[in-house]
């Protein structure tokens, strides 16, 4: 019996598949994928098993966990339906999920199987370089040991942390949808600098260190970013110039609005 297995192979769920690697020892860890050469790459790159179909796959692993396509995920869902029953009642057996939009009672609807533990969870992008930030929310049914070990599993994708489900639209879509927005800014970032005679190739480099760096003092002193950003801010200086020019064309609007936006288009998801 292996301790964890995914089901889905693709940009996030390779992502976790090498944190859960380096997290045990990569024999431990099952993998598999509706086009089984992709499968086996992974597994030649980290050293981790391949089962032949997703069946395979929930037979042989005490937590497996859901990384395919929202439009697939119900087809997934009824072809291992009466597998996951049989395994659930003969041992302790957690799911797991990133699929975007459902909850977890239509998981045990569609399984079957009312008691069945889920956890639901939303890493998003920086996952694939430990840098994740992965929102988590559990069904009753989840003890908490299981939920413990399956963030230890998880721990090299980054930060985790476990929030009510009603909360994971809101805090889910932030952290899942925000590093395309920081991308966003940091080429913006970049493109200024580039326009007043950055080369490129450094304005890059400059802009996303300086972002990296302004996020990890955040997290790291626990202030408020607008006491950061007050202790940046010289009387009628550059830094408060710049600032006034961001709000003069809505930034903080307009980074509100964008998430807003993807938390609206979140719950219109069937």
């Amino acid at each position: 019996m292996k301790k964890i297995a995914f089901i889905g192979t693709g940009n996030m769920g390779g992502a976790l598949v090498k944190a859960a690697c380096k997290a045990i020892d990569p024999k431990e860890v099952l993998i598999t994928n509706r086009t089984l050469v992709k499968a086996q790459e992974l597994s030649n790159q980290l050293g981790c098993c391949v089962a032949q179909n997703n069946l395979e796959a929930v037979k042989n692993a005490s937590y497996v966990v859901l990384c395919v396509k929202p439009q697939v995920i119900n087809g997934v869902l009824e072809e291992i339906a009466a597998t996951v029953r049989e395994e659930a009642k003969k041992r302790e057996f957690v799911l797991a999920t990133i699929v975007v939009g459902k909850k977890i009672a239509d998981y045990t609807e569609i399984i079957g199987l009312k008691e069945l533990p889920v956890i639901r969870t939303m890493p998003n992008m920086p996952a694939a370089i430990g840098q994740g930030m992965t929102i988590a929310a559990r069904n009753e049914f989840v003890k908490d040991v299981q939920m413990q070990e399956y963030f230890s599993l998880m721990k090299e994708s980054g930060l985790m942390e476990e929030v009510a489900e009603d909360q994971m639209n809101a805090a889910g879509n932030l952290s899942g949808c925000a590093p395309a927005w920081v991308f966003l800014f940091i080429e913006a970032l970049a493109d200024g600098a580039v326009q007043t005679g950055v080369p490129r190739k450094s304005a890059v480099k400059y802009a996303a260190q300086t972002v990296l760096g302004a996020a990890q003092m955040v997290l790291e002193t626990g202030k408020h970013p607008g006491e950061l950003k007050d202790a940046v801010c010289s009387p009628g200086g550059t830094t408060i110039a710049g600032v006034r020019a961001l709000e003069d064309r809505g930034f903080r609007g307009a980074a509100m609005s964008a998430v807003t936006a993807a938390y609206e288009k979140t719950i219109g998801m069937k």
